[in-house]
């Protein structure tokens, strides 16, 4: 029996449900492994006229897969209209969540894939956590620190290595220490969970020119450096600091596996500009696979039927890609 991954819907009134099951659509021409989504089943009915059975044991999936999209019900999502969130959907995407996380934790689930949520939303019900990524690290009982957020495409993959913050802030919290954890947990990551076995990473400088020797900006020689130097004393294979601005075309490509940026957007710009429709978010340094895909619920298109299901789809292969690299890999983490 292959174990399923396990998908969390995410908001109901969000693109979530829609991308899910035009999911299940593409099965036979993406060749996609058994899924179960997990969340309230009308929030699929409000956008989808397809087949739904009700599984209630994760041992039903693989059965029922080929035939009808495969639900574990969290129900009380209150009264789903897509494109209208609510505080009722909120709480019913964090069960959902809470729910799908325990089954891959437990090794009923292969992996995980997060539906968009709505930040605000989540707020407003007294959510505490950042993103779902700090939630599903601490439930598996991994610190927000030691988890690492990358966005990933067919041709790009980079680690913002500070995420949701001012860019006023990022200069005092670019330390070393920083810059340390974050390489070594993605350089593991990058044998367990797509099996380069040297993997190469590249830093981007945090100013222009990567400080142009110091005329532009001095964290790159003052911190920036003998972090990589003590990283190649590792047997880490690093580059850097580049210049950010041509370290993203396809040439510059090439030359590594993994790009590391000192902020958020200078990581996800040119993510997002290459790869917008199957960008994935997978969390490095935890003891599951999880993937999201790299969009937000889209409110203003939700239950139009204009959704693209593209990075739903990368973001299943992916963590389906990365749990098969586990299995194979030497348990580090």
């Amino acid at each position: 029996m292959t174990r399923p991954i396990v998908i969390s819907m995410g908001d109901p009134a969000g693109i979530g449900p829609e991308t899910i099951a035009k999911a299940w659509d593409a099965r036979v021409a993406r060749a996609l492994p058994p899924f179960v989504a997990v969340g309230d089943r009308r929030a699929i009915a409000r956008v989808w006229d397809g087949p739904v059975a009700a599984v209630s044991d994760l041992n039903m999936v693989e059965q029922v897969f080929p035939d009808a999209l495969p639900v574990l019900a969290v129900e009380d999502g209150g009264e789903i209209v897509p494109g209208v969130p609510d505080p009722d959907g909120a709480r019913c995407a964090v069960r959902a969540l809470e729910l799908a996380t325990g089954l891959v934790r437990s090794g009923a689930g292969r992996a995980l894939v997060t539906g968009p949520v709505a930040k605000a939303q989540l707020y407003q019900i007294g959510f505490t956590y950042p993103g779902q990524t700090e939630f599903v690290a601490e439930r598996c009982g991994i610190s927000r620190g030691n988890a690492v957020m990358m966005l990933a495409g067919p041709g790009l993959r980079v680690v913002p290595m500070t995420t949701h913050v001012p860019l006023s802030d990022v200069p005092g919290l670019l330390t070393i220490e920083l810059i340390l954890a974050k390489a070594r947990v993605t350089a593991r990551a990058m044998v367990r969970n797509f099996g380069i076995e040297q993997p190469r990473l590249a830093f981007a400088g945090l100013n222009p020119h990567a400080g142009e020797g110091g005329a532009l900006g001095r964290e790159e020689i003052e911190v920036m450096q003998p972090a990589i130097e003590q990283l190649r004393d590792e047997g880490i294979d690093v580059r850097g600091p580049l210049a950010a601005d041509t370290m993203f075309h396809e040439r510059a490509r090439a030359g590594y596996d993994v790009a590391l940026c000192p902020y958020h957007d200078q990581a996800l710009v040119p993510l997002k500009t290459l790869f917008f429709d199957d960008g994935v978010n997978i969390t490095l340094g935890l003891p599951i696979v999880r993937t999201s895909p790299d969009h937000g619920t889209a409110f203003a298109i939700a239950g139009k039927g204009v959704a693209h299901p593209g990075a739903t789809i990368a973001a299943i292969l992916m963590a389906d890609q990365a749990a098969s690299h586990r299995i194979r890999a030497t348990p580090a983490a």
